[in-house]
């Protein structure tokens, strides 16, 4: 199967399965699904590319376990959100902003396809890599994963243990990783993107995987990530979230300032 090819199924793939889930919210009044549909297709097309790819065993292998597995994390992390929780404040927002057109949410769902697509590039660089055996970078690459992955699923712990409790209300989690960073999850989900530029180590399609910690800094950083999740944070939270931005470091963890 060519380049091209491969790439248009995994296209194929994900437009249905938005398709699906703007189905899916249209029923229960959910955007959120998005989201979720998102995580577990950027993780499939992991899976995907290592079987389709002409590369090395090793790190074929490596790229469908270690990105199949985040990809599973996130979507059932994101999922039990989606379940139990109305609908997230963006997409209220953008709810009200379109005036409940079904057309916009169906239009902006496919453009979620197409950034599984775009964020499935990495993958491709290293299921092109041939270079065979448990090598240095590939070693690194799985250091990098387990500490992302796990540093991101404490966070998302964190988080969720904070908003469970009703007193927390309208409140700001300072707690754990969150003291540190505003965002601890996003900077581990970025810093996740640096294990497939370590998988791809010698591919001939390399740069594609440098891409992927790039794209995902300017997604995270100034266009569906902070942004959004800030401007509700202030909607919601107003002053209290005011003094959490002067004393907490928005992405990178670092000591807070005094008060």
């Amino acid at each position: 199967m060519s380049i091209l090819a491969t790439v248009a199924c995994l296209w194929i793939g994900a437009a249905i399965a938005m398709t699906l889930g703007w189905l899916w919210q249209r029923r229960h009044g959910n955007a959120g699904i998005v989201d979720v549909i998102w995580a577990f297709g950027v993780g499939a097309s992991a899976v995907f590319y290592a079987a389709v790819g002409d590369g090395a065993v090793w790190p074929r292998w490596t790229l469908a376990l270690l990105g199949g597995v985040w990809g599973a994390r996130l979507g059932l992390h994101l999922w039990r959100r989606v379940r139990s929780e109305e609908e997230d404040g963006r997409y209220r927002n953008l709810r009200e902003h379109w005036h409940g057109s079904q057309g916009n949410f169906y239009l902006f769902f496919q453009f979620q396809a197409l950034l599984i697509v775009m964020f499935s590039m990495p993958f491709l660089a290293v299921a092109r890599n041939r270079i065979e055996g448990p090598t240095p970078w590939l070693l690194a690459g799985a250091v990098v994963w387990i500490i992302s992955v796990l540093g991101e699923a404490v966070a998302d712990r964190q988080l969720a243990r904070f908003r469970a409790d009703p007193a927390n209300r309208g409140k700001t989690c300072r707690a754990g990783l969150w003291r540190y960073s505003r965002h601890p999850n996003y900077f581990f989900e970025w810093l996740h993107w640096f294990v497939y530029v370590a998988l791809a180590a010698g591919s001939p399609w390399f740069w594609l995987a440098l891409a992927g910690p790039v794209v995902m800094y300017v997604f995270l950083r100034w266009v569906s990530g902070i942004p959004y999740t800030e401007a509700q944070a202030l909607r919601t939270r107003g002053e209290d979230y005011r003094q959490y931005q002067r004393t907490t470091p928005m992405l990178f963890p670092w000591f807070p300032k005094s008060a």
